[in-house]
């Protein structure tokens, strides 16, 4: 197995309900033969009269194990220490074990001698609702379980006979997928991709286009946000779109290599895809306005993916909100599309005479416009306002150390703020012009704009003191040499700054352009805290460079993410290595309950530091608490100058996965 800490959780109720309370002797869930059937899972499951009934989206034996030590959940566990690192009773606990540095052995760290559990139950599906990553004894730990030939599925999660047991279809017949999926039900199909990764996949109907449905579970286990594609059927499909599932293997082991999709970032091939060689890729994006009712969706955060062509691809590269945004239009909706469509026409052809051709590489991707993360540029009658975070201070010089001195340009966020947003179109002319979209059944009261450009150029003949105008989706802000001066120095004075617009002769203003710095909060992934369900909305998603690596019992624990609230890179890796010291002893006996997911709280004030660690809204039984003390302890004991001095709240969140051969 290998445990990742990431900042984002899906809640495991009840696991630790099911570890305190056993109900007799049953199976060994690390030896199939003690509770599987030999007769072939789709014969069991027709024989049962349950084929058509839906099957769940994980599978594991309900192993209940007690194990020495855990007393069930206390009201409160909360441990504290003060800044001399002595915990309130006056102890100092060993920790010579814990170092950071090469690869360590669960025999170097010395971990606790654990007895066997004790585990009783019988073959049963667990909630989709409680579980991230899933056990799945009955796959072999390959990191892929496709088949390599062009039309094999992967294993197929079936539910048989009168307690709805758990079976595995090694190759499922695709007129076997395909009936079950006509015939519908309340949950989708499930596959498994490899024992860390399901796939559920379901026939639906969205704006009256019938469409398949995938979303994943288990991307979040090595720190990639789950992705839902959703993709019109074709006319007489027989099949389910096997691609799919190799592009999320694909993207299951470039996030192992650290290698993350994000918002309004994208996938290419180079190949042919789903059928056609002018599939260029996939665009990302957070979902915002768009319809959600009757899809599948995994936990949050999650993503959606929507197919492009060839052509589109330089869009989705240097300046991906605009292809974003272009596709709403193309299907009448806002912000934009959700449904892939193959073999579509391209919304771009030929770059031709494009501002953008100014601002970025449209054939090489060497460089692209500045992006400010939470810019957002909103117009309005007689005023644009250009909101820039606070927080993003640093990357507004970044972007004002790479312009020239006449031009500054940079790319917006689109902001959900706005209930309407330029859009530039193509006509089949090759060129581009401007349109609107906006929410359904709302009046246009702010327009967001995709890009500004301020043009320190302006000359006095002009007769203009400033001049705006909206440039395909963007702005172009025309000012004097003395205007851009100034306008320079209130950036890097974050102040805020306006340019009035207008005839200099008459002194008459049409419009205002105001920069303004703004606090701002990133997007909400939706996840509550494993702890105790706190809301984390506001915090900062950070991933962690962590080189240690710890083993045990072919399972690995790693951090890969943590939410914070300020810059505390190397305190971060300090508590993320030291919490996955104390847990990778128990990583066996963690997973094996159902936990693959927990969080560790680490509270911060100006003379003490506290944490609580739990799963599902519980906390932890004493035994790990105990262990965590002593691996934590000597971070803030040992004096680390990078320790924060004002009070904060920072979020681990530990996934267990299996360890792929």
């Amino acid at each position: 197995h290998m445990l990742h800490v990431l900042l984002t959780c899906l809640p495991q109720s009840q696991a630790f309900e099911r570890m305190m309370s056993p109900t007799g002797p049953g199976p060994n869930p690390n030896v199939p033969s003690e509770y599987c059937s030999t007769i072939p899972p789709m014969q069991q499951a027709q024989a049962a009269g349950t084929i058509n009934s839906p099957p769940p989206t994980v599978m594991v034996p309900t192993s209940v194990l007690k194990h020495p030590g855990m007393e069930g959940f206390p009201r409160e566990q909360r441990r504290v220490w003060f800044a001399d690192g002595i915990l309130p009773n006056g102890e100092f606990a060993d920790t010579t074990w814990l170092s950071v540095g090469g690869r360590r052995t669960s025999q170097e760290l010395s971990p606790v001698s654990l007895e066997p559990p004790v585990v009783s139950g019988r073959c049963t599906a667990a909630n989709v609702d409680m579980t991230l990553t899933i056990n799945v004894p009955l796959v072999e730990k390959a990191p892929s379980l496709l088949p390599e030939d062009e039309e094999g599925l992967p294993p197929l999660l079936l539910l048989a006979g009168e307690e709805d047991d758990m079976l595995v279809e090694e190759r499922p017949a695709h007129s076997q997928v395909l009936q079950l999926l006509e015939e519908g039900g309340p949950r989708p199909l499930t596959f498994v991709l490899n024992a860390n990764l399901l796939i559920n996949v379901k026939l639906i109907t969205y704006s009256r286009k019938k469409c398949w449905c995938f979303s994943s579970n288990g991307l979040q286990g090595v720190g990639q946000k789950e992705l839902v594609f959703v993709i019109q059927c074709l006319p007489e499909e027989m099949a389910v779109p096997r691609d799919i599932f190799a592009l999320y293997i694909s993207t299951y082991r470039d996030a192992e290599r650290g290698n993350f999709v994000e918002d309004l970032g994208n996938i290419t091939f180079t190949e042919s895809f789903l059928g056609s060689k002018e599939h260029g890729g996939f665009l990302f994006f957070r979902p915002t306005f768009q319809c959600l009712e009757g899809l599948p969706l995994p936990h949050a955060p999650y993503l959606f993916g929507v197919l492009i062509q060839k052509l589109e691809v330089p869009w989705a590269k240097v300046f991906p909100l605009r292809l974003f945004l272009r596709l709403g239009v193309e299907y009448g909706v806002y912000p934009s599309a959700l449904v892939s469509v193959r073999y579509r026409k391209a919304v771009f052809t030929e770059n031709g005479h494009t501002i953008m051709n100014l601002l970025a590489d449209l054939r090489n991707y060497q460089y692209s416009l500045s992006v400010v993360e939470g810019l957002r540029i909103h117009m309005e009658m007689g005023n644009v306002y250009i909101d820039i975070p606070k927080s993003k201070f640093n990357e507004m010089l970044k972007v004002l150390n790479s312009s020239n001195e006449h031009v500054i340009s940079m790319s917006a966020s689109f902001s959900t703020q706005a209930d309407s947003h330029l859009v530039c179109v193509q006509n089949e002319d090759g060129a581009y012009h401007t349109q609107a979209n906006s929410v359904a059944g709302t009046t246009r009261k702010v327009t967001g704009a995709s890009f500004v450009v301020f043009n320190g150029a302006l000359k006095a003949s002009s007769g203009f003191i400033a001049k705006s105008s909206i440039v395909e989706d963007g702005l172009m802000v025309q000012i004097p040499r003395d205007t851009m001066d100034a306008l320079r120095q209130a950036f890097r004075d974050q102040a805020d700054f306006q340019i009035p617009c207008g005839k200099a002769d008459t002194g008459e203003v049409w419009e205002k352009v105001n920069v303004r710095w703004v606090d701002w909060t990133p997007p909400s992934t939706g996840t509550p805290s494993p702890v105790d369900h706190r809301s984390l909305e506001g915090a900062v998603s950070v991933r962690v460079q962590q080189e240690t690596e710890f083993e045990a019992e072919g399972k690995t624990i790693k951090c890969t993410e943590v939410r914070r609230r300020r810059q505390l890179a190397h305190f971060l890796v300090e508590i993320a290595t030291a919490g996955c010291a104390a847990l990778c002893p128990h990583l066996s006996v963690l997973k094996t309950s159902g936990i693959n997911c927990l969080g560790l709280r680490v509270s911060v004030d100006a003379d003490m530091v506290e944490y609580q660690a739990g799963s599902g809204g519980s906390l932890l039984p004493q035994r790990y608490m105990n262990e965590l003390d002593s691996a934590l302890i000597p971070v803030i004991h040992g004096g680390s100058s990078s320790i924060p001095q004002q009070p904060m709240d920072l979020e681990f969140i530990f996934y267990i996965t299996e360890g792929l051969c």
